[in-house]
């Protein structure tokens, strides 16, 4: 009886729905469907604008006098004796707080005179700048190596010498030995940052030159010679900042990391109102008659000054660092 049987069944066989049902085989199954309690598939996560990784959390101010806003001054506090590190109301910091909305608050913590070893370790009674600075901190704006340079004391040796004599630009090989310091002190601040705040976008402001590129000003006693020499120190100043911030960055972007280091070249943005212009973006000296000594205020920004390095500023966290950040939505 076997071939009445296998005759029988190779008709049935051919039936898609017998071969199914009966024998397993050609089936198509529909696809499994999540279960209520399975969690839903997300979309691809979007990378954050340069401006959303700058203002999801806190921002922070550091470095020396030309972020805490010496030079300008609009209020009786910030005179005030007990403002020991001389933080302005005109400080680049004010008009960024107010321009963009930080999801964790703002705060300036620079100070006149700092170092990058003050950043580190405290000045004027107050902790170390570098422990305002966290997880949360989503930007770090810093200026910070002149005082590392002893441009205030170059200034000083440019000043007060022998009018005309060459006692300014004999400084050269000091300022040398500084600014070659000056690479691995700042390295040490920027990791320092970038440890504590490895999603933060650290900026770090480079500093204008004070005198015009060909004319000069008159006073002072400073030869036209003396204040092209100067400038060329700054740019200088800027190069070795320029350099630590770029291998920085690299380094961060190199490993996939989340933040970044940026520098932003301030070395141009009082052209056209240095010393001895009509009007000026930064201080020429100011002296003390009663001390007998130059006033904290000399060769640092005026308000306008503060406004065209907030510029900068506000320019650079649009921008973003010109490389993709790692961080996302």
């Amino acid at each position: 009886m076997t071939g009445p049987v296998l005759l029988a069944i190779g008709p049935l066989v051919a039936l898609p729905a017998v071969r199914c049902e009966v024998f397993g085989l050609g089936c198509r199954r529909p696809a499994p469907q999540p279960s209520a309690a399975e969690p839903a598939r997300t979309a691809t996560p979007r990378p954050l604008t340069p401006v959303e990784a700058a203002t999801w959390g806190s921002y922070v101010a550091l470095g020396d006098s030309y972020s805490a806003g010496e030079g300008a001054y609009a209020t009786a506090a910030d005179r005030a004796p007990t403002n020991r590190c001389r933080r302005t109301s005109q400080a680049y910091y004010h008009t960024i707080a107010k321009e963009f909305r930080f999801a964790g608050g703002s705060a300036l913590w620079a100070c006149s005179g700092a170092t990058t070893q003050h950043v580190l370790k405290g000045k004027a009674g107050e902790p170390p700048q570098i422990e305002r600075v966290n997880a949360g901190t989503s930007l770090v704006t810093i200026s910070v190596g002149g005082n590392d340079a002893g441009f205030s004391r170059v200034l000083a040796g440019c000043v007060i010498r022998v009018p005309w004599s060459r006692a300014c630009r004999d400084q050269g090989g000091e300022i040398a030995d500084r600014l070659a310091a000056l690479r691995l002190s700042l390295a040490e601040v920027l990791d320092a940052i970038t440890e504590r705040a490895p999603r933060a976008r650290v900026i770090v402001l480079g500093y204008p030159r004070l005198f015009a590129e060909t004319e000069g000003a008159a006073g002072d006693n400073l030869s036209i010679g003396d204040q092209q020499w100067l400038n060329s120190q700054a740019r200088a100043l800027n190069e070795v900042i320029r350099q630590v911030a770029a291998d920085r960055d690299h380094q961060i972007a190199a490993s996939g990391g989340a933040g970044s280091v940026e520098f932003i070249d301030a070395y141009s943005a009082f052209a056209g109102h240095e010393v001895g212009t009509p009007d000026p973006y930064v201080n020429g000296l100011k002296v003390d008659l009663a001390a007998l000594a130059a006033e904290p205020a000399s060769f640092h920004p005026t308000a306008g000054g503060y406004r065209a390095l907030a510029a900068l500023v506000s320019q650079q966290i649009k921008a973003g660092p010109g490389r993709p950040l790692h961080q996302y939505r």
